[in-house]
């Protein structure tokens, strides 16, 4: 069973040899370089209709939800 989502996540991560901060709240998710508070933001609702494989409607998104991400086939 999944534990609910109640309050925010921070956790660390390097992209490149840049060091960046994830936030995983009840909202949905924030990339910012760490020390900084500007960022890119997606909300859960935003993250569904973007899409995974398929979109909703049968179509194929080609969209890549993370900025230097792979797009989705």
């Amino acid at each position: 069973m999944s534990t609910k989502l109640t309050h925010e996540i921070r956790r660390e991560i390097t992209i490149g040899d840049e060091p960046f901060t994830v936030v995983i709240s009840p909202q949905g998710l924030r990339l910012s370089r760490k020390r900084f508070r500007s960022g890119r933001e997606l909300s859960w609702e935003a993250l569904w209709r973007q899409g995974g494989p398929e979109n909703g409607d049968g179509s194929h998104s080609t969209d890549s939800p993370v900025p230097g991400g792979t797009p989705a086939v």
